[in-house]
């Protein structure tokens, strides 16, 4: 009987694909807290997640360089504009607190994830070899 590493992993390596797009977002507005005008993005990971499924769930790629993932996470269109608790006199929307914040709790998701994943092919390899 073949082993489908699809049903296996569940959605884990999606979760991880975005969870590194969020990374790269929150860095960025990090990077960009002192930039007038510039507004602080976020993803809603509940609901890309919810909505793609999670055979669909990929990076968009914008430059011919990029490396392509199967599926397709409209990155644009998942991407929202974080609604600022105090609004600056420059435009710009980050709070730096808050995308700290954010950017750890996503870190330790990611990291977890990772941990959950590493145990299913540890758990896959011990299955392989009837260990």
């Amino acid at each position: 009987m073949a082993i489908s590493f699809d049903k296996a992993l569940g959605d884990m390596p999606a979760q991880l694909t975005l969870y590194s797009k969020r990374s790269s977002l929150l860095a960025s507005n990090l990077a960009n807290a002192d930039t007038p005008g510039f507004k602080a993005r976020d993803i809603d990971f509940r609901n890309v997640l919810a909505s793609a499924g999670a055979d669909q769930v990929a990076l968009k790629t914008t430059r011919a360089g990029h490396i392509s993932a199967p599926g397709s996470l409209s990155g644009e269109a998942q991407m929202l504009y974080r609604v600022p608790v105090q609004p600056s006199l420059d435009g710009n929307t980050v709070n730096s607190q808050i995308e700290q914040a954010e950017f750890t709790e996503n870190a330790v998701r990611y990291q977890s994830t990772m941990t959950f994943l590493g145990g299913r092919f540890k758990s896959l390899k011990l299955a392989i070899t009837g260990g």
